[in-house]
């Protein structure tokens, strides 16, 4: 048992991923100044290990390498070692995968980079295996060849160190690069960007691995509102309906899992993520009040059913994630035997579910490391279900149900994180009106409030994460920017002035803390979080970035208020980005639906 073994110091820390490791041999520290002015007293360079609870490549390294007995002794000797959950440090990861992206091209998680004393990254990279292997360079080789350059001939190393912080430099610099203001042929050549890469035939964009980007829907859902075009309405339908009939979509106990390792929405990494159910979610009810599409108003409610199943704290909020894993087996929890659906539904109803299903007798699902059969299958359709199998389908879900809570669950991520729950407290208000539930946004309000209450500091200042009754973590723009997001929407759910208040509240909080009045822009991090640089973000990843949603929510303000200070705000709020957006239109499509927007409001008033 873990709580037998010696721990090191993530033992006193709340984040479950931090816990994961806090029984391993390694020595780790959690991000703070001790760990650096360890890393200073005993002239040690850095390693610095950042992942989250639900990654299935983190669970892999943890068991290869910071298990090994070996491999920990030779880290402890080298380097004071630090690990983060970058879901409870956002800031700390941007930093550290910008580093690893300039130096290797690449990013992703488990993220590995070895630092100075000082914090200027010097090496990076993502999942290492233990030992040398195939070609690749083993944590444990690396680390040894390390441990000779820095007591050796450490020159090289702190070369690479300076460059890496002119490099960082630059490019926060330039994050915000301003320019001639953007007009309506910016979002154009977005739209021709998601065309050339638009799957026809399968949906999405672009080829594996298919991530959902549900705010390329909701970019082009606002195309079609403003041209017409019935092709861009199709676009968005269509996906949406590959995502819900495929693998990627939850069939038996609803919910997506995070994105598609294959074209066909077929394998998914299994992982269950907050944000990922809001955007989703909020895409479907987009797409159902546009298109009147009854499937994407049912997965929208599954969705919710889901959300209010499996992730609801009792006293409101929601946790971060489910894993991918379970009793070290990715996607087990979620994979069936042929012979597992004829135990439990019987021969009568197995046999043509399995039809529909594509559940074969050798399985459909193949470990990704072997490429071997599992015997194992992905639930996954070809059609919708319409008329008497759609009401088989729901006798036998049940059942399924059923069985598989006997299974061992994966393990819930018990954050509850302020952005993620602003992005699900807005969907579900948003929800509640158009699918006629009042519940929605009882739950959406109850959230609000968990949040606002448990997730805030002595001085009223937003926290960002929240863990068995401790709120902690300096709160970044997102979670300004996506609270304030849910707090508007659950005004214009239910009419509760409050509600609009509690937004003004925290926008003059963000104003206050993380615009930066020189460069335009918000940046990411609070001015003392230790870091090489202070970030800045307006690219649109998994989710929206917080400059792309402070856009909305000015125009929001606005709208709301009738006061023209916010929408000022919101035109130069665009116009720090617009050389930016240029470059590239189509990776920052919330902004431009922002900008689209503002321009629908017209140039500035005149001055009197």
């Amino acid at each position: 048992m873990t709580e037998n073994r010696p721990s090191n110091a993530l033992i006193h820390e709340k984040s479950p991923y931090l816990q994961q490791h806090a029984h391993n041999p390694v020595a780790w520290m959690p991000w703070g100044p001790e760990a650096f002015e360890l890393a200073k007293r005993e002239d040690k360079p850095v390693l610095l290990s950042i992942g989250y609870s639900t990654c299935h490549w983190c669970h892999v390294m943890e068991r290869e390498s910071f298990e090994d007995q070996e491999i920990a002794a030779a880290l402890n000797e080298t380097f004071v070692c630090i690990k983060v959950d970058r879901e409870e440090r956002p800031d700390v990861d941007a930093v550290y995968m910008t580093a690893c992206q300039m130096i290797t091209g690449r990013g992703g998680w488990p993220l590995t980079a070895l630092l100075t004393p000082d914090g200027l990254p010097f090496l990076a990279g993502t999942y290492l295996p233990p030992r040398n292997r195939f070609g690749t360079t083993g944590l444990l080789e690396l680390t040894r060849a390390i441990a000779g350059h820095w007591t050796g001939d450490r020159t090289k190393l702190l070369e690479n160190s300076d460059q890496m912080r002119q490099h960082l430099k630059e490019f926060y610099a330039a994050s915000a690069r301003g320019g001639v203001p953007l007009d309506a042929s910016i979002s154009a050549q977005a739209e021709q960007e998601l065309r050339a890469r638009y799957d026809v035939r399968l949906g999405g964009f672009g080829e594996a691995p298919k991530f959902p980007t549900p705010f390329n829907l909701t970019f082009l859902l606002g195309r079609y509102a403003a041209s017409g075009d019935k092709g861009l309405l199709e676009m968005v339908r269509h996906t949406l309906t590959r995502m819900r009939l495929g693998g990627l979509f939850d069939h038996v106990g609803f919910g997506f899992h995070r994105y598609s390792t294959d074209e066909r929405w077929l394998v998914p990494h299994f992982e269950k993520m907050l944000y990922d159910q809001a955007g989703i979610a909020t895409a479907c009810l987009k797409g159902h009040h546009a298109s009147g599409d009854a499937l994407l108003a049912r997965t929208a409610r599954e969705v919710f059913d889901y959300v209010l199943r499996d992730l609801a704290h009792p006293q409101g909020g929601f946790f971060a994630a489910e894993d991918a894993d379970s009793e070290g087996e990715e996607g087990l929890f979620y994979l069936w035997k042929a012979q597992e659906f004829i135990d439990v539904l019987g021969m009568d109803d197995a046999g043509p579910l399995s039809t529909l299903f594509q559940v074969e007798t050798h399985g459909n699902f193949r470990d990704e490391s072997s490429k071997q059969s599992t015997t194992r299958n992905i639930l996954h359709l070809r059609n919708p279900l319409e008329g008497a199998d759609a009401l088989r389908w729901e006798r036998a879900r049940s059942k399924l149900f059923q069985a598989r809570e006997q299974r061992v669950r994966p393990q819930r991520d018990e954050k509850i994180l302020a952005d993620w729950n602003g992005q699900m407290i807005a969907a579900l208000a948003l929800g509640s009106p158009l699918l006629e539930d009042p519940a929605y946004a009882a739950a959406a309000a109850r959230a609000a409030d968990f949040v606002l209450d448990r997730l805030r500091d002595k001085d009223g200042n937003l926290l960002h994460r929240w863990v068995d009754g401790e709120a902690a973590a300096p709160g970044t723009a997102e979670d300004h920017a996506f609270m304030i997001h849910g707090l508007i929407e659950l005004h214009r759910s239910g009419g509760d002035p409050l509600r609009l208040t509690q937004a003004l509240e925290l926008q003059a909080a963000m104003d206050a803390k993380l615009l930066d009045r020189e460069g335009g822009g918000y940046f990411l991090s609070q001015p003392d979080a230790l870091l090489p640089a202070r970030p800045k973000e307006l690219h649109d990843g998994p989710s929206p970035s917080a400059n792309s949603q402070a856009l909305h929510n000015l125009l929001d303000l606005a709208e709301l208020t009738a006061d023209q200070t916010w929408l000022q705000q919101a035109r130069t709020l665009a116009d720090a980005f617009a050389d930016n957006v240029r470059v590239q239109p189509g990776a920052y499509t919330h902004f431009l639906a922002g900008v689209d927007r503002l321009l629908m409001a017209g140039p500035p008033a005149a001055k009197s």
